[in-house]
């Protein structure tokens, strides 16, 4: 009996195409609709009527949050103080406005002001490459999940490699580069709409 081995690198990867949306627990759905909404600018929009359980979702940005009450989340978890902010913990990060039009040291200022006149904590951090500067804010939402700000668009997105899969035959190599080639130009295509895409 012969059996064919599939090499992952010839799997194709699922058909995205977008990030649709994060979907987060929360202690009190109410206390997390205030954040995303007077914090970060998202709306609160209807979630389906067929939910038995208490949650709200909130979109902009071309991207949704869905809270989902569990008021017995510090069940699971031990630490009672607050984490400290860690720039290397998970986190979800968005670009902000005011980092991108101006990207003067006294943008980071402006958001760290909003952030103190709301009365939260927050870190800074920078990232240097080849010349390029990218400034961070990272902060805690009501249950301890990290948001970062940044202008994170200053760094240019190249792929380490052109292709996401290895031609093995002669004739497929011509197939793999002109799909290949399609596939990077969709890519970049969509990477551009989307960043100028924003919502005001």
């Amino acid at each position: 009996m012969i059996m064919e081995i599939e090499e992952v690198s010839d799997c194709e990867a699922l058909p995205l195409l977008s990030l649709n949306h994060v979907s987060l627990l929360c202690r009190s759905v109410w206390d997390s609709v205030r954040f995303y909404e007077d914090v970060l600018g998202f709306v609160l929009i209807k979630r389906p009527s067929s939910f038995n359980f208490n949650g709200a979702w909130l979109y902009n940005y071309g991207i949704g949050i869905h809270l989902i009450e569990n008021p017995s989340i510090d069940d699971f978890d031990t630490v009672t103080e607050p984490r400290p902010i860690n720039p290397k913990d998970n986190h979800i990060s968005f670009q902000s406005l005011i980092l991108i039009w101006r990207m003067q040291c006294t943008d980071v200022a402006l958001v760290k002001r909003r952030l103190e006149d709301m009365g939260m904590r927050y870190v800074t951090a920078v990232v240097e490459d080849d010349g390029t500067r990218v400034d961070q804010v990272f902060f805690h939402d009501p249950d301890g999940y990290m948001i970062e700000l940044c202008n994170c668009e200053n760094i240019p997105i190249i792929p380490l490699y052109s292709c996401s899969f290895k031609p093995r035959m002669g004739s497929f190599k011509r197939a793999a580069a002109s799909t290949c080639g399609f596939l990077e130009t969709v890519m970049m295509e969509s990477l551009s709409t989307d960043m100028l895409n924003f919502s005001f």
